[in-house]
C-alpha cells in the first residue's frame, strides 16, 4: 500500500499465466461408492479470514459473503500495512473499492456483467481425487480450467483455492452463519461523488496497494466472475 499501482482490469488479472501442474497439490484418485464426491454448496452467509499470495505478495481478507441480501465483501491489509482497503460488491454487478483513511477520500466504482457469486457455483466441476492440502486430506475439483478448490474430506470446509494465475487463497478461519451488521456494508458518501464510473475498465482514480493489483482480477471471489456466465 506504499505506492500508487493502476489496479488491472478483481476485478484481479495477475498477468502470471497458471502454465504448470506442478503448483498444485499431487492428487490420488479415489472414487467413493456412490460416485466421484462432489464438492459442498456455499452456505448463504459466512465469513472467512483468507491468507492470500499473489506472486509472494500477501495479504489478508476479511470475506463477509451474503448471499441472501445479494452482497459480499472483501476487507484487504497487506502484509506489513497499517491501512486497510475495501471491495464492496453487490448483485446487480456494482463494485466500490475505497478507503476510510482520515484525510484519504479514496474511492471507484465500477461495474461488471455479473454480480455476486452464486452458492452453487461449483456444480460441475471435475472431481480430482484427494490430496493434503495445507496439513488437511482434501477432496479437490477443477473448474473449467480457471480454479482448482479444495476441501477438507472431514469437515467440507474450503481449506485452498487456485487461480489458473498461480494466485492462492488459503482459508484460516471460516465460520458459517456469520454476518457482518448492515451499517458496515455502506459505501462512504464520497464514492458517489468522486469517482469514475466505468464498465470493467480501470478508471483514472487508483488505489495503492500490492493487493490493489489484483483486485480488478479476482479478489478473494471475483477472480470467479467467469463461473458465472
Amino acid at each position: 500500500m506504499a505506492s500508487p499501482l493502476l489496479p488491472i482490469p478483481i476485478i484481479f488479472l495477475f498477468i502470471v499465466t497458471f502454465t504448470s501442474s506442478s503448483l498444485l497439490p499431487p492428487v490420488h484418485r479415489v472414487v467413493e461408492a456412490g460416485g466421484a464426491p462432489v464438492p459442498t454448496v456455499w452456505p448463504d452467509q459466512f465469513h472467512a479470514l483468507l491468507l492470500m499470495n499473489a506472486s509472494g505478495a500477501l495479504s489478508l481478507v476479511d470475506l463477509w459473503y451474503d448471499w441472501p441480501n445479494g452482497r459480499n465483501f472483501n476487507i484487504i491489509r497487506d502484509q506489513l500495512s497499517s491501512s486497510l482497503y475495501y471491495d464492496l460488491e453487490w448483485d446487480n454487478g456494482t463494485s466500490f473499492y475505497y478507503r476510510l483513511d482520515p484525510g484519504l477520500e479514496q474511492c471507484r466504482t465500477l461495474h461488471f456483467e455479473v454480480g455476486v457469486l452464486r452458492p452453487n457455483w461449483l456444480d460441475g466441476a471435475t472431481y480430482l481425487g484427494q490430496s493434503r492440502v495445507n496439513g488437511f486430506l482434501c477432496n479437490g475439483w477443477e473448474k473449467v480450467d480457471f480454479i482448482w478448490y479444495y476441501e477438507d474430506v472431514a469437515t467440507k470446509r474450503p481449506v485452498k483455492w487456485i487461480f489458473y494465475t498461480g494466485r492462492e487463497a488459503h482459508v484460516l478461519i471460516h465460520e458459517v452463519g456469520a454476518v457482518l451488521e448492515d451499517a458496515k456494508w455502506q459505501a462512504p458518501s464520497y464514492c458517489f461523488t468522486k469517482t469514475e464510473t466505468v464498465n470493467g475498465q480501470i478508471s483514472k482514480l487508483s488505489l495503492t496497494g500490492n493487493f490493489e493489483a489484483s483486485l480488478l482480477n479476482g479478489g478473494a471471489l471475483k477472480g470467479f466472475m467467469n463461473l458465472q456466465t
